[in-house]
């Protein structure tokens, strides 16, 4: 019989389906709806030591939808976590004492300053949190501190910050890359080549939803203003199906061992076997969540399930990047197909017998009859 059960950085997770950082883990209340709904991990709405400059605006979403009327594309220009630094740390102990058994990821952001990094980790570990997941990646909001995707851009400055999160705590570590760059490998490696344990990949594309025709303003339109924000939902599932596949594919060829957390247009249980097959660990779900509540779950469960019934997989290990092999480049496809066509044409010439020199004496009455019209 399958088991969704898998183990991650020496994590054990009941399932592979974990609450995205964002609205759906605002705070205790919720973590807890989540994990008795059945999730097997949640990262928390992201974190920083001072929470008094994080200041919301709404509206805050845009969507897009289809002739179906269900969105497929979804915007925020939400910030981080509103919530004061010391009442997370009791949200913390909150959740770990009713469900313990359960995998809780503190998300933490913070400017390009060392000892305020160290502070955040060790006050979070010592509240009981399981791992950590640095915020690399917030695509609007508080650039010009310097935090979120404005740190994550930079690779250098990524290198830093991992090399002192590393030092400031044993417990796992990953890095919730940004889409908005040009290579996804080359932050990444910086990232881990710090000594960080995984990498979370993509945070939301940085995106403007679109104008309003008749009122000829940006949406989300704010007092008849609006900023870029973040996109997400299951029109960017292919740009984060690749962006996993490179992670992965750096993850194995340069960092064997490390994991990877797949997040981006994940709604099925299928969804997150793709994300799977292509070499990730763990699948991540918030706006998901936000569209069909978390009890999502427990039909994604057993969609995954089915999956793996159906292949014969016992484990998530056992099909996990077992389709990252068979990405290649295109000069190889087109390589490929050519012999492809050179063999079925020798096939199609031989079994024709076109040409005498087919005929073979032992299989000659055999041939005959596959002449006759």
């Amino acid at each position: 019989m399958p088991t969704l059960e898998t183990t991650v950085n020496g994590v054990t997770f009941p399932n592979p389906f974990v609450i995205a950082s964002g609205p759906p883990g605002t705070n205790a209340r919720v973590i807890c709806r989540s994990f008795a709904d059945g999730w097997g991990g949640a990262s928390a709405k992201t974190l920083s030591l001072d929470a008094s400059k994080i200041i919301n605006v709404a509206p805050r979403y845009g969507r897009l939808k289809g002739s179906d009327g269900q969105p497929y594309g979804w915007e925020n220009i939400e910030l981080i976590s509103t919530m004061p630094f010391d009442q997370w740390l009791d949200e913390f102990k909150k959740i770990k004492d009713q469900h313990p058994d359960r995998v809780l990821i503190a998300s933490v952001m913070e400017e390009f300053n060392k000892d305020r990094w160290f502070e955040m980790i060790e006050r979070c570990e010592a509240a009981g949190v399981d791992m950590f997941e640095c915020n690399f990646s917030c695509p609007h909001g508080l650039p010009e501190r310097k935090m979120g995707s404005a740190m994550g851009v930079n690779p250098d400055i990524l290198h830093e910050v991992c090399t002192w999160v590393r030092s400031a705590t044993k417990l796992p570590v990953w890095a919730k890359m940004t889409p908005n760059v040009t290579s996804i490998e080359d932050v990444s490696r910086a990232c881990l080549s710090a000594g960080i344990d995984g990498i979370s990949a993509i945070n939301t594309i940085r995106s403007v939803i679109g104008v309003d025709l008749d009122t000829l303003r940006p949406m989300p339109t704010v007092e008849g203003y609006s900023t870029p924000g973040g996109y997400s939902c299951k029109a960017i599932k292919p740009i984060s199906l690749r962006m996993n596949m490179e992670i992965a594919t750096l993850i194995r060829d340069e960092f064997p061992g490390r994991s990877l957390s797949g997040i981006g247009g994940i709604e099925t249980g299928e969804d997150a076997a793709e994300f799977i097959l292509l070499g990730a660990d763990t699948v991540q779900v918030c706006t998901g969540v936000m569209l069909h509540g978390y009890k999502l779950v427990q039909k994604m469960s057993d969609q995954l399930l089915a999956f793996m019934q159906r292949h014969g997989f016992e484990t998530i290990d056992d099909f996990k990047g077992k389709s990252l092999p068979y990405i290649t480049t295109h000069t190889d496809l087109v390589e490929r197909q050519a012999k492809a066509k050179a063999r079925k044409a020798a096939a199609r010439e031989k079994a024709g017998l076109l040409r005498d020199e087919h005929w073979d004496g032992d299989e000659f009455v055999k041939q005959s009859d596959e002449l006759v019209g």
